[in-house]
């Protein structure tokens, strides 16, 4: 990451989670929402969620490139958690 990334934390998102089965998603299900507020509030609901089930979960959010898509994976949120106090 360069210094110039920044990221607003204020954002609006939604934390999303899949319809699952012994611990796996659902083949033909959508997410549904779980919270509305914002970036910040979902990644700290997200971080909450025991480790194994946080596969099952996404946060929708407006894109920032180059590092928030607008949809985030489980993968890129605990990334983004991880090196927020470097951003």
């Amino acid at each position: 990451m360069t210094d110039s990334v920044h990221i607003s934390f204020d954002a609006p998102a939604t934390l999303r989670k899949w319809p699952s089965r012994n611990n796996e998603r659902v083949a033909g299900g959508s997410s549904y929402l779980v919270r509305e507020g914002t970036l910040d509030s979902c990644l700290r609901d997200f971080m909450a969620k025991p480790e194994p089930t946080r596969h099952l979960y996404e946060i929708h959010t407006p894109p920032q490139p180059p590092v928030i898509t607008g949809i985030l994976s489980a993968h890129q949120i605990i990334e983004i958690t991880r090196l927020r106090s470097f951003l």
